[in-house]
């Protein structure tokens, strides 16, 4: 196999994807792929997903150290009745994120699922505001989950939104291993 040179990014950006159809992972996922293959460093952390192992965590060691993936959040859903333990590990999870993010050793960083985590009263929008001003300028940096507050879209140089048109969850075939986890 070629060697893969590791120049970096000249200049990062900030990316989201959003939107209630299905894909926003997926991309941030392809988006890893492409940028491993370009011998860049890729951090994918994720969070409110506390479940799994996800395809992407079995994989992930075979492609370490240039891919780390680090998984957050309780197994299971967000407790919308008291999400008082899901806010204190999405505290700690975004303390963690930050410090990565901020250190420059990768040059893409994915928050997968932190908008979600926002919506859920788990983060805040001035946090995840916070995130875009400390990347480091060569990091491209990001975002992925539904409802993305306006002023992130503002703080954003790329928005993707995944329009929903039909999926097949609609006629009862549930989440498949190795295409939704």
């Amino acid at each position: 196999m070629m060697e893969k040179p590791h120049k970096g990014l000249e200049r990062g950006c900030v990316q989201i994807y959003t939107g209630n159809g299905k894909g926003k992972t997926t991309a941030a996922l392809g988006l890893s792929l492409r940028a491993l293959g370009r011998g860049l460093k890729v951090c994918f952390f994720q969070f409110i997903k506390g479940g799994g192992p996800y395809g992407e965590q079995l994989i992930a060691e075979t492609l370490a150290p240039d891919f780390t993936i680090i998984q957050t959040g309780r197994p299971g859903w967000v407790n919308t009745k008291d999400s008082t333990e899901d806010r204190r590990i999405a505290q700690e999870a975004l303390l963690q994120a930050k410090q990565l993010l901020a250190s420059g050793d990768y040059d893409l960083f994915v928050c997968d699922e932190i908008n979600g985590a926002v919506g859920f009263g788990l983060i805040d929008v001035e946090q995840v505001l916070e995130l875009i001003r400390i990347k480091p300028e060569r990091v491209e940096l990001v975002l992925t989950g539904r409802n993305v507050d306006e002023r992130v879209v503002q703080a954003a140089d790329l928005v993707t939104e995944m329009r929903e048109i039909k999926h097949y969850y609609q006629s009862g075939v549930p989440a498949r291993t190795g295409i939704e986890m």
